[in-house]
Order: structure tokens, then C-alpha cells, then sequence
């Protein structure tokens, strides 16, 4: 296989990497940078690497579709890597008290239980696909953790909300065509 066709699977595999690092960023941040730096680049370098790991998401479905490319390891570990990431901003978003513990419970219960329906829907050979409002979802997701980790422009929290609503929203959608399928 071409580089161009094992590309998906790397960034799937590096945007699992910058998770961790965020992550590593977000908690040990003041023992990592030295004293003489402001803790905003603290807040800046984790928003960074969440905001990359979030293009790799990005890249590594069009260039799965320009190249049309599939495999077990990216069906099984695309999004589990896009859940680890959603999942790392959060827990750091959450040690920093700068996200509603409501709204991450409702975010994460609503992507395991769609998760449980992908799931059940695959074992009776069914595929759901994603819908626009899932893209729509996950963007908001997105916007809102990134100003949430930059802590630099207001608005954050109520990116957040708007984002849980749209996820329960989604997750509404996601379960009526799952029924609708049978």
C-alpha cells in the first residue's frame, strides 16, 4: 500500500498521540513550561494541540474518500480516536473548572449510547450513517472546547450549551433512523 493510502490510519494514530499531549499539557502544564512563561500559553498550547488533533480528523476522512480508502483499523479506531479527544478535552476542560460538569455528563452519555446503537445496528449488518447534524455536532463540539481551552475569548460556556443541545438533538436524530431502519 502507498503512503497516500496508509495516511488515514496515521493520523488517526497521531491525533490519539496529541490527545495524550493535550492532556499531559492541560495537567502538568506548570511543571512543563518554565516559571517565567504566563500560564496563558498554557491555555494556548493545549488549544493548539486540540486544535490540530481536531484537523487530523478532518484530513484523514478526505483523504480516506479522495483515495477510497477503507480499512478495519480506521472503522474501529477513527472514531475512537475522535471520541478520545472529545473525552481528553474534557476531562482537562473539567480539572480546569472551565466546563459544566451537566453538560460534559450529557455530551459523553449521549456518544456512548449512540455508540451502543452503532454497535447493535453493525451486528444485525446494518449501517446508519452520519448525518449532517452530526458534522454540525461535532463542530460545535469543537468551537466550544477550543475557546473553553484558550480561555481567552468569552462566550465559551454558552458555545458549550449550544453544543449540548445540538448533541442531544443529534442523538434524538441518530436513534429515530436507527428505529426507522429495522
Amino acid at each position: 500500500m502507498s503512503f497516500s493510502k496508509n495516511l488515514p490510519n496515521i493520523l488517526t494514530i497521531i491525533r490519539i498521540v496529541l490527545t495524550i499531549l493535550m492532556l499531559i499539557i492541560i495537567i502538568y502544564g506548570t511543571n512543563i513550561f518554565p516559571s517565567w512563561v504566563d500560564y496563558s500559553w498554557i491555555n494556548y498550547s493545549a488549544c493548539l494541540i486540540f486544535g490540530i488533533a481536531s484537523w487530523t480528523d478532518f484530513f484523514d476522512g478526505y483523504i480516506a474518500r479522495i483515495y477510497n480508502v477503507k480499512s478495519k483499523f480506521g472503522e474501529v479506531f477513527d472514531p475512537l480516536a475522535d471520541k478520545m479527544l472529545i473525552l481528553g478535552a474534557f476531562i482537562g476542560l473539567l480539572l480546569l473548572d472551565r466546563a459544566s460538569p451537566w453538560a460534559v455528563f450529557l455530551i459523553l452519555s449521549r456518544e456512548f449510547f449512540i455508540t451502543g446503537l452503532r454497535v447493535i445496528a453493525a451486528g444485525d449488518g446494518r449501517n446508519i450513517a452520519a448525518s449532517n447534524l452530526g458534522k454540525y455536532k461535532t463542530g460545535f463540539q469543537i468551537t466550544a472546547i477550543a475557546f473553553l481551552l484558550a480561555d481567552l475569548f468569552p462566550g465559551g460556556t454558552f458555545l458549550l450549551w449550544c453544543a449540548t443541545i445540538i448533541t442531544i438533538y443529534s442523538g434524538y436524530d441518530y436513534t429515530k433512523q436507527y428505529y426507522k431502519s429495522k
